[in-house]
């Protein structure tokens, strides 16, 4: 055993002293490697970072929560039938209030409504911005981190008072030399006092409702007054107890008080949709596990070229070194010797190559950016580490096998 251990080093060195031997053709041909490494595992990573950065900007609730609203989030559906949501009522006020006096499966329930492209004003100072009306447990439901200030009381969403929570974007434009909390800003010509501050947020990729930093909270009622609820679709959102699993008890209890309340027959469907954050978070992984499919082939067609250029160049040294062969194996060198000398070369040469389109794809990772965070994942190293050698291992195979098999007499006469 111990001997087969030293032969199986003894082969290691007489490869690595191999490559060494013939450093510009070593580095020529793992370029293609590189190349192929690089793009397989910058495609993964690309692809990961982004459907993470998506999957985080559409945790903008909890678990356990489901929504009750107009059209349905099942994009996946061969045939999306807008034309049959189209036709829905939007979920309204009375029915949030109906829903929050008798769901018994509810922890938190809040309603929500939207608008953007609203100009914000503080004196000479305005900016565009989006404006969301809210009721009091949105917060407990939707995560709104407040840095300055405070959230709503209950008395000022009841009584629609022109309070608002503002994002950080909003607080520094139109107020750049003054605390915010405390001072006005105007909506649509209405004058609201600002009593908090979120904190910064950033830029998603997927941002319901607009980039938060750049969005004012106010009251539902207040908003109902500014804007024109006629043509609003709002939300009801709800979030059940965590006993629940799966939320089966809620979704059920919701179904049939939206019914009871909408006054509908037990012959008709409904004419609501009950939507989870999942199904949205479902179609994006079967995009993006698309996108790895299509990238993977691509990538494959650069790994090709660069296993036929390592098998070329494998082919060239056992060409080079037959005289050699013909030597150690007259001098007692077992065939597996042989062949593991020359697989351990198109390996290593692989391998390198490998690592160095790996390294590549770490250095794109401090490349900065805003909106999406590239991060080079410890599964995604191990991929490229893996096919690297896999490229290797079927590219000097029969190369290896050549050698190995090769009669001394008629290789040492080959010089």
């Amino acid at each position: 055993m111990m001997k087969f251990i030293r032969q199986v080093l003894e082969s290691i060195r007489f490869a690595w002293q191999a490559l060494r031997s013939n450093l510009l053709r070593t580095v020529l041909s793992l370029l293609g490697v590189t190349v192929g490494i690089f793009s397989i595992i910058a495609v993964f990573t690309m692809v990961d970072s982004l459907e993470a950065s998506i999957r985080e900007s559409l945790n903008f609730t909890g678990s356990n929560t489901v929504f009750v609203s107009k059209w349905s989030w099942n994009f996946s559906d061969q045939e999306y039938a807008w034309w049959k949501y189209f036709r829905r009522p939007a979920p309204s006020f009375a029915e949030f209030r109906f829903l929050e006096k008798n769901l018994e499966n509810a922890e938190f329930i809040a309603i929500s409504d939207g608008r953007g492209g609203q100009t914000i004003k503080n004196g000479n100072n305005s900016m565009t911005a989006g404006v969301r009306g809210i009721s009091y447990q949105y917060n407990q439901i939707t995560d709104m981190p407040i840095e300055k200030g405070r959230y709503f009381s209950p008395m000022e969403i009841e009584s629609a008072r022109n309070v608002v929570v503002v994002g950080s974007d909003i607080a520094s434009n139109l107020f750049p030399f003054q605390e915010p909390v405390g001072q006005y800003i105007r909506i649509k010509g209405l004058r609201f006092q600002v009593i908090g501050v979120m904190e910064r947020v950033g830029t998603g990729m997927f941002d319901i409702g607009g980039k938060p930093d750049i969005r004012c909270y106010i009251p539902y009622i207040s908003f109902s007054k500014l804007f024109h609820t006629r043509y609003s679709e709002p939300n009801i959102s709800v979030k059940g107890f965590d006993r629940d699993e799966h939320q089966q008890e809620l979704e059920g209890e919701l179904i049939g008080l939206m019914r009871t309340k909408r006054g509908l027959k037990p012959y008709q469907e409904d004419n609501f949709s009950i939507n989870r954050p999942e199904a949205i978070q479902n179609l994006v992984a079967g995009i993006f596990s698309t996108l790895r499919g299509a990238g993977l082939i691509i990538a494959l067609f650069s790994l090709l070229i660069g296993g036929f250029g390592i098998a070329n160049i494998m082919f060239v040294s056992v060409k080079e070194r037959t005289n050699l062969i013909g030597i150690q194996k007259s001098l007692g060198a077992k065939t597996y010797f042989i062949l593991c000398q020359f697989l351990f070369e198109a390996v290593f040469l692989s391998l390198i190559g490998g690592l160095v389109g790996i390294l590549l794809v770490w250095l794109l990772t401090f490349y900065p950016q805003e909106t999406l965070d590239i991060q080079l994942t410890f599964r995604n190293v191990l991929i490229g580490l893996g096919v690297s050698s896999t490229i290797g291992l079927l590219s000097g195979i029969i190369p290896a096998w050549i050698a190995a098999r090769m009669d001394p007499v008629m290789a040492i006469r080959s010089k």
